[in-house]
């Protein structure tokens, strides 16, 4: 029984540790989810505490991952897995029945699970957090008590760095199909042999007789019977979801020239793209410097557009404050939301592919990009953007072996 228990304490930890990175790394992606439940359930009155929740609930579900895989602060753990297992099986079982939302977003973009799944991945999880908690005071820890405070707040310090790095700029890690590299035409296609939709046509008609309306199937509805029945109604019943792409309901919209996916996604130079799921809530200091890269991007012959889904009358009303140097086209405002976690965001691409993207912190000026290729500047870019990342963990690493060395040279001094 103790190896079992250790065992549901180490992939239980591996479990929250996975759910709250993936949130953590993406807090705006929570936002959304958080958004989407608040207005599923009637209480929108919530909404603007979402990104508060999303900060809340990565971190918490990282930490408690982390002390139930190490075994510290094992007591304070068992007791957050368990009542984080009271609160979300229940709930997951009211969503799989009512279904008001496709995805749960328990592991953000990086694993899609349906509502059924889910709920069933939690039961297993409840029973597992069931017997960490009922033998929490059996763990025994390698760890002192100050040296079990230390890797818990490195770990603080840890998610709260990669949650807010991924706030005021992008997601460290990106698992959506508008990732840096994607290309947006493959991401639309659906395979030859692709699995359809299955529907169930029901049929209803009225017996002339008694008015009595009846339900009826393809196969037993009484098409031949005209004296006693008529044909009042029809629906489709979803019975299996077919293939769908990881990219729908992506269409460029221009307020002149209709619609120009193609040309964009075929064109074989570059294409800068400004992302704004909503224009009145973009940062407008970003529009001087958007500006200047327009006219820059439209000398050097490339496309510049604005997405939006806000309507023609938002965006004149922004035009009028904000002289716009670039049109701004319609776009399905799920599809912006996907594409970049910023308002504004910047998007370049050649031929479909997604070369980079910048949030609206991060901008290139024209002074960065002049007399430089876009792509060859933009992998340099990237390579400095992972070597950054690189050098801050191993300082972070560093920091804590050397506390930890700290710690156990003053335990020696003391003995």
């Amino acid at each position: 029984m103790k190896f079992i228990a250790n065992l549901f304490r180490i992939l239980l930890g591996l479990v929250f540790i996975g759910s709250g990175f993936v949130k953590g790394i993406d807090p705006l992606g929570s936002e959304y989810k958080f958004i989407e439940y608040f207005n599923a359930f009637g209480l929108g009155g919530l909404n603007a505490s979402a990104l508060f929740f999303s900060f809340l609930l990565s971190g918490l579900e990282f930490l408690i991952g982390i002390c139930l895989f190490l075994n510290i602060k094992i007591k304070g753990a068992a007791w957050g897995a368990w009542l984080f297992m009271l609160i979300f099986t229940p709930l997951t079982l009211i969503l799989a029945i009512r279904n008001p939302v496709s995805d749960c977003g328990c592991f953000g973009d990086a694993f899609t699970l349906s509502n059924w799944q889910t709920f069933w991945k939690n039961v297993i999880l409840f029973f597992m957090a069931y017997l960490v908690f009922y033998r929490r005071k059996q763990f025994k820890s390698i760890y002192n008590f100050l040296e079990q405070t230390v890797l818990l707040f490195g770990s603080i310090i840890f998610i709260g760095c990669v949650e807010s790095y991924s706030y005021r700029h992008l997601p460290i890690i990106d698992f959506r199909p508008y990732a840096i590299g994607s290309n947006i035409s493959t991401g639309m296609e659906i395979p030859a042999d692709a699995p359809q939709d299955k529907y169930r046509i029901l049929l209803n008609y009225k017996n002339k007789n008694t008015g009595e309306i009846r339900e009826f199937n393809e196969q037993n509805y009484p098409w031949q019977d005209t004296v006693n029945w008529e044909f009042h109604s029809s629906e489709q019943q979803l019975l299996q979801k077919g293939y769908q792409a990881p990219i729908h309901d992506f269409v460029i919209e221009h307020p002149q020239w209709g619609d120009i996916t193609e040309e964009v996604l075929q064109d074989d130079n570059y294409t800068f793209l400004v992302v704004s799921y909503r224009i009145d809530k973009l940062v407008p200091e970003a529009l001087e410097q958007l500006n200047q890269l327009a006219d820059y991007a439209q000398a050097k012959g490339y496309r510049f557009y604005g997405l939006t889904a806000s309507s023609a009358e938002e965006i004149r009303q922004l035009q009028s404050i904000h002289p716009l140097h670039f049109d701004f086209c319609t776009t399905d405002e799920i599809q912006l939301k996907t594409m970049i976690r910023s308002n504004p965001g910047l998007l370049l691409l050649k031929k479909g592919t997604i070369i980079d993207k910048w949030g609206h912190r991060d901008i290139p000026s024209v002074e960065d990009l002049a007399g430089k290729d876009p792509l060859a500047y933009c992998l340099t870019e990237q390579q400095n953007i992972t070597n950054r990342y690189i050098l801050y963990s191993l300082g972070l690493l560093f920091l804590l072996l050397l506390t930890f060395y700290t710690l156990k040279k003053y335990k020696r001094g003391g003995k």
